[in-house]
């Protein structure tokens, strides 16, 4: 057997063992719950009309209903996300809808563990998001 062979050899070998491994991986379920809000702040004189983006890794889960003239508002909307890791990224990014354009306000990111869990982040803009989350085995 030439050198050039067994090197092929070799390669096949190891991405096969890559891809068993990571197809052995347990894939996960991810909701993203009881999203709320304190102490908005859209601008001077302003009252927020806040709504949530929430995404895990390079997915995108949806938005929330937007909360017209609250600065402590709280969404009923839950996130579901399918096949997801553990340290997977969840983004949550909190806006101030607009007639034109929307204003970000803030952005919260973190990287998700297994079971339930409570956080809380500040608002680049002013004010505090507090979400919940659950990863578990897909069943």
């Amino acid at each position: 057997m030439s050198s050039s062979s067994l090197l092929w050899c070799l390669l096949v070998v190891c991405v096969l063992a890559v891809v068993q491994i990571y197809a052995a991986e347990e894939r996960k379920v991810l909701k993203v719950f009881n999203i709320r809000a304190s102490d908005l702040n859209s601008g001077l004189f302003q009252t927020p009309d806040g709504y949530v983006k929430v995404f895990s890794g390079a997915g995108y889960g949806g938005k929330t209903e937007v909360k017209t003239d609250d600065h402590n508002p709280w969404w009923k909307e839950d996130f579901n996300f399918f096949n997801v890791r553990e340290n997977d990224p969840l983004r949550l990014e909190v806006y101030d809808s607009d007639v034109l354009f929307d204003d970000l306000l803030g952005t919260c990111e973190r990287s998700i563990k297994n079971g339930t869990w409570q956080h809380s982040c500040s608002i680049k803009r002013g004010g505090t998001l507090y979400y919940s989350y659950t990863l578990e085995p897909l069943q």
